[in-house]
């Protein structure tokens, strides 16, 4: 393996420690996070306008949903 390729993977790691911190007990959202970061790492890693943006954690923050009645 190359060293770009161990590179991407130990970002990838280190991504997904944050991203479980984060957002603990989203198994599945997990796998697709990690499933996606493990595509995209090795090209963000590359361009740095996208690794300078924080693109992966931008991505991956969930949404809110407010819900409130109105009487």
């Amino acid at each position: 393996m190359s060293n770009s390729t161990n590179d991407a993977k130990k970002q990838v790691q280190d991504f997904m420690q944050g991203l479980v911190k984060r957002n603990p007990g989203e198994l599945e959202f997990h796998q697709a996070v990690e499933e996606v970061a493990e595509t995209l790492m090795p090209f963000i890693m590359e361009n740095d306008m996208y690794r300078n943006a924080q693109i992966l954690e931008r991505m991956t923050e969930p949404d809110r949903v407010i819900i409130f009645r109105v009487s």
